[in-house]
C-alpha cells in the first residue's frame, strides 16, 4: 500500500509543479523542457494538439504563441503515492475568456528529479441557452 502525501514528498512535488507553472507564464521554454520527462514514451494532450515522445513536446513549446499566457488558477490538487510518483490537477481561467480550463499533468521522481510523464490540457465545453 502507498502512503498519500507524505509531507515532503508533497512539498517537493509542490515545488516541481510551481515552477512549471512560472515557466509557462513566463514561456521560459528551457525549464519547460527540463520539466517533461525526457523520452519517447512522454505525451502531452492539449486543446488542439496530440504530443507523443519528448521531442514532439519541446517542438511544441518552441513554436506556440507568446500572447495571453498569464492565468488565473483558482484550484490546484496535488496528490503523491509513496515517493516516486504523484498527479497534479488544476483549475484555470485566462483574462480574454470566461471559459474554464482544466490540466492534469503526471509526475515520476527520475534521476534528474521530477518530471511530467503525462500531460492533459483542456477547455470545458460552455452549455448553450
Amino acid at each position: 500500500m502507498y502512503e498519500i502525501n507524505i509531507p515532503e514528498i508533497h512539498a517537493e512535488v509542490t515545488a516541481a509543479h510551481d515552477r512549471y507553472e512560472q515557466a509557462l507564464t513566463e514561456n521560459d521554454i528551457a525549464v519547460l523542457d527540463e520539466l517533461f520527462w525526457d523520452s519517447p514514451h512522454t505525451m502531452r494532450f492539449g486543446i488542439t494538439e496530440n504530443l507523443y515522445g519528448h521531442d514532439q513536446i519541446a517542438a511544441f513549446r518552441s513554436a506556440r504563441a507568446t500572447d495571453n499566457l498569464a492565468r488565473e488558477v483558482p484550484r490546484v490538487t496535488i496528490t503523491t503515492y509513496g515517493r516516486d510518483y504523484a498527479t497534479a490537477n488544476l483549475e484555470f481561467t485566462r483574462k480574454t475568456t470566461d471559459r474554464i480550463g482544466r490540466q492534469s499533468q503526471t509526475w515520476l521522481r527520475t534521476d534528474e528529479g521530477w518530471r511530467i510523464v503525462a500531460a492533459h490540457v483542456s477547455l470545458m465545453v460552455m452549455p448553450t441557452g
